[in-house]
């Protein structure tokens, strides 16, 4: 029976709680989580893929569960991020790593070849698909796009307010985003609304164990990392110096799901513009958002496929 363990690992500045599973001194996989997760969203994948030989790593992510949570905004750009995750492989001394992310975890997986391309394997991107770097800052686009119509990244732009409404009723916040509607207005707007139910594929402790993450933690980290998007636009120009590499050449997997309302806004059109190597794409079919813990049989088979394939043992 495979067990996982929670440890520290300090790491480019921070402190990241990492659970971990499988044999060292196998392949790495590295699984990055989004917004608003934790290392528990990878419950599903974690006991899968370490059985199928490799050694995972899963952390909080910087400013989530028992990982620090550095104060300033600038703390939670692509370089600190995609810098926390090399920063894994030499803890366990591995030179390179497949990466999957979900959600924000996928950009930050997504990015990472492009400043770390010498450590990549794979990379395999859920829910939310590579996207080439924007033509113009990406707030500035999505006004122009959205106007006074709400639209929740930039809601959460000003520090301070989406941090404050989604900490009044953390439980009512968590069960608003995991049911998909947490996104379609402020939440002050949504607090007469009858609470949906929880959906089929999460238990009540298992949704428990986000409450208590996010009651203890807050928002304010999770929220910094969209205040970043800018940044990022600024960091990823291919002429900053920044980046070491201007595609992704490793191998590269898009698991999402035909439901998921995040693929109205993140079209695929382009994917072949920073995925530039090996790329394959699987839709499953009525899935929403929440993908590895919705579909975990379905996106465990896909990963491993995809790993396996690398021939990395």
């Amino acid at each position: 029976m495979i067990t996982s363990t929670k440890r520290l690992v300090e790491t480019n500045g921070v402190q990241l709680q990492v659970t971990e599973a499988g044999d060292r001194g196998a392949p790495v996989v590295v699984l990055a989580h989004g917004f608003p997760e934790l290392a528990h969203s990878w419950r599903h994948q974690i006991p899968a893929l370490a059985t199928a030989g490799y050694h995972v790593l899963a952390p909080d992510q910087r400013g989530y569960g028992g990982s620090s949570r550095p104060a300033a905004v600038e703390d939670y750009d692509i370089v600190n991020l995609t810098g926390d995750l090399a920063g894994l492989l030499d803890d366990v001394g591995a030179e390179r790593a497949v990466f999957v992310g979900h959600d924000w975890g996928s950009p930050v997986v997504t990015n990472f070849p492009l400043f770390h391309p010498d450590r990549v394997a794979g990379v395999a991107a859920l829910s939310v698909p590579p996207v080439p770097r924007a033509t113009a800052p990406p707030t500035q686009i999505w006004r122009r796009i959205f106007g006074d119509n709400f639209f929740y990244i930039l809601y959460f732009q000003e520090p301070g307010v989406a941090d404050a409404a989604f900490a009044r009723d953390v439980r009512a916040s968590m069960r608003r985003i995991v049911a998909e509607e947490g996104f379609t207005a402020p939440p002050d707007q949504l607090a007469d609304h009858p609470l949906p139910p929880l959906p089929e594929w999460i238990t009540e402790d298992e949704f428990e164990a986000y409450v208590t993450a996010f009651t203890e933690t807050g928002f304010t980290g999770p929220l910094n990392w969209y205040r970043n998007f800018d940044r990022n636009w600024a960091l990823t120009d291919p002429d900053s110096g920044a980046t070491r590499a201007r595609t992704i050449t490793a191998p590269t997997l898009f698991v999402g799901g035909t439901a998921d309302p995040v693929l109205s806004f993140t079209p695929r059109t382009r994917v072949h513009d920073v995925a530039a190597g090996e790329y394959r794409e699987i839709l499953l079919e009525g899935a929403g958002h929440w993908l590895q813990q919705e579909r975990p049989d379905e996106v465990n088979a896909a990963l491993i496929e995809f790993i396996d394939g690398l021939g990395l043992k």
